[in-house]
């Protein structure tokens, strides 16, 4: 079942990967700006671990003769290590002594959509279930539009 996505996981990986770069780049453009956040240095890590798990379940999912079982077991590892990064985030934005930033859940749930999606279909797929690609695929593109959501606010809003 996994041969069938060979070209999807390759697409997926250069894309992750190569945005996962032009972010790091791009927020050094406004890093002085940026460390100033209490919380967006946080929210710019987290958008670049979502990108670093997709570019990882991509990878993963080219491993040659790689079994479905070990996939689903990678997938859930994988969202768990860098589930780490987003909690983090929820944590300090809960923490904000700005009463108007806590109230904000879009700063920081936006985030646990890629994540969710990662979970369910590690899971999907560790039993065999053929969804669980396909919600692999979604995780892997909310990963990309959570990244760009957070990258776009530490790039550009910061300077507003």
């Amino acid at each position: 079942m996994i041969e069938e996505w060979s070209e999807f996981n390759v697409a997926m990986a250069g894309a992750t990967a190569a945005l996962a770069g032009l972010v790091i780049v791009a927020a050094s453009v406004n890093i002085a700006e940026i460390v100033k956040s209490r919380t967006l240095t946080a929210r710019l890590l987290a958008g670049i671990a979502a990108l670093v798990l997709a570019l990882a379940v991509s990878a993963i999912g080219l491993v040659p003769g790689l079994d479905l079982t070990w996939y689903g077991v990678l997938i859930v590892v994988a969202t768990l290590l860098m589930s780490v990064f987003q909690v983090n985030v929820t944590r300090l934005i809960a923490g904000d002594p700005n009463p108007a930033d806590r109230a904000r859940p879009l700063k920081y749930l936006i985030g646990f959509l890629p994540l969710a999606a990662y979970l369910v279909a590690g899971v999907l797929v560790g039993v065999g279930h053929p969804s669980g690609l396909y919600l692999a695929a979604a995780g892997c593109l909310l990963a990309i539009v959570s990244a760009i959501v957070v990258s776009w606010v530490a790039l550009v809003e910061v300077l507003r």
